[in-house]
């Protein structure tokens, strides 16, 4: 699988490490429901078949956090961002 780095072009997959689903909101600690909240945002993730954004660290090349666009079915990446702006849209 070839990923499209944003700063460095497209590269092998080793190159890259996993992090998992993008998007995720941290739940508020102060929440009186903050332990479940917390099981769920560490543990509970979506499997979907089809298009989904991931978190992708270039571990072997810039270090920079990215955004993958992948379909889990053929794996097929319909793109890649910087994670920082998706990541701040999440937060809010």
């Amino acid at each position: 699988m070839r990923i499209p780095c944003p700063f460095c072009g497209t590269r092998d997959s080793q190159e890259f490490t996993y992090l998992g689903q993008a998007g995720l909101k941290r739940p508020d600690p102060s929440a009186p429901n903050a332990q479940a909240a917390f099981h769920d945002y560490v543990h509970i993730r979506k499997n979907p078949a089809g298009p989904n954004s991931e978190l992708w660290l270039h571990a072997y090349g810039c270090r920079s956090w990215i955004v993958v666009e992948r379909n889990t079915l053929t794996h097929d990446i319909l793109g890649a961002d910087y994670a920082s702006p998706v990541m701040k849209e999440a937060a809010q």
